[in-house]
């Protein structure tokens, strides 16, 4: 990420008119998660080195897609960005065929932003180490296990 603000950074200083104007970072999900903590952080590095204001805006609802729809609807004109997750770009448009828009060519890519990693968690006192074991489990006890 470091890498990413600082290239953004350096082409922020060889731009001269822009931004002209307060940028915006679409969220298509509620304050405070994962996707709107991190636009915010790039937001603040990008308003500093741009001296110019950056606002995050939660469009959240439909699993992304009304944050998705309305970044597809934004004036192309570099002031309004969208900080995509990989349910936004690939996930909705399978599970919501009728979408307004197809992210896929609505969008250009800018650069990826975080790797987020995914763990599987239970409390330490169930008897189950790994996947295999939580299966076995919950086939011998069936509705138990939430």
């Amino acid at each position: 990420m470091k890498s990413f603000l600082l290239a953004l950074l350096l082409l922020a200083g060889a731009a001269q008119a822009f931004p002209t104007k307060p940028v915006r970072i679409i969220v298509a999900f509620p304050p405070g998660g994962g996707t709107d903590i991190v636009a915010r952080v790039v937001g603040q590095k990008l308003g500093e080195g741009w001296n110019q204001a950056v606002v995050v805006e939660n469009r959240a609802g439909a699993s992304g897609t009304i944050g998705t729809e309305s970044a597809a609807r934004a004036e192309p004109d570099g002031h309004s960005l969208f900080m995509a997750t990989m349910g936004n770009m690939t996930a909705n448009q399978h599970l919501y065929p009728k979408m307004a828009v197809d992210p896929l060519r609505a969008f250009a890519p800018i650069t990826k932003v975080v790797d987020v990693h995914f763990v599987f968690l239970a409390n330490p006192a169930l008897a189950a180490n790994s996947v295999g074991e939580l299966i076995e489990l919950a086939k011998k006890r069936p509705g138990d296990i939430a």
